[in-house]
């Protein structure tokens, strides 16, 4: 009787796990939905823009936008070295346009390395999550998508706030359609909503 109960039971956490999966992967699949809403309705004028006052400079919202890009390159170059990076952005020059598609890029090749990371298979590639030379190495996992994800949501909420105060206030359709977990789901395409 004890055994078959351990078996059950694992048996429930293995279909727990599969799920688990799914769902993170799924969350990262409409995580540059999200970038791309914001690039699709930002007003041009707020790229290049810079806050009055600021001594330092800071970025740009069009430096944020090259800094994910090139931030999802480390990941991919660092972590899964066998898959193909795209092109850099450079943080002064990139355009709208040219940030929309490298994002794309970058995402999709993000999504294979969390793909692979979160496989748990003897066939597994990525093994490791390596934000960089500076900074410990990290098993590849769950912390590794949860990094990922904080890393973008984090200055999604710096793009939103910098359009605000440059007076170029984003439409209720980005900053609000990021929220709309359901629709985004639907979107792209997955036959389940958000679990």
């Amino acid at each position: 009787m004890a055994t078959r109960s351990k078996t059950a039971s694992a048996k429930g956490r293995d279909l727990d796990a599969t799920t688990l999966r799914a769902s993170l992967l799924e969350t990262y699949s409409v995580n540059d939905a999200m970038n791309q809403l914001l690039l699709q309705h930002l007003d041009p004028r707020a790229w290049r823009a810079e806050l009055p006052g600021t001594k330092r400079g800071g970025r740009t919202i069009g430096a944020i936008f090259a800094h994910l890009h090139n931030s999802r390159l480390v990941w991919i170059k660092n972590s899964a070295s066998h898959l193909k990076c795209p092109a850099p952005l450079d943080p002064f020059r990139c355009t709208i346009q040219q940030a929309a598609a490298a994002h794309k890029q970058s995402a999709a090749q993000c999504l294979r390395m969390l793909t692979d990371a979160l496989s748990g298979g003897a066939a597994r590639r990525v093994t490791k999550f390596s934000r960089g030379s500076w900074v410990p190495v990290w098993p590849a996992g769950g912390t590794m998508f949860a990094y990922i994800f904080s890393h973008e949501a984090h200055h999604r909420g710096q793009i939103i706030m910098l359009a605000h105060q440059l007076g170029y206030r984003l439409p209720a359709a980005a900053w609000g359609g990021i929220w709309q977990w359901n629709k985004l789901w639907k979107e792209a395409g997955f036959a389940t909503r958000p679990r």
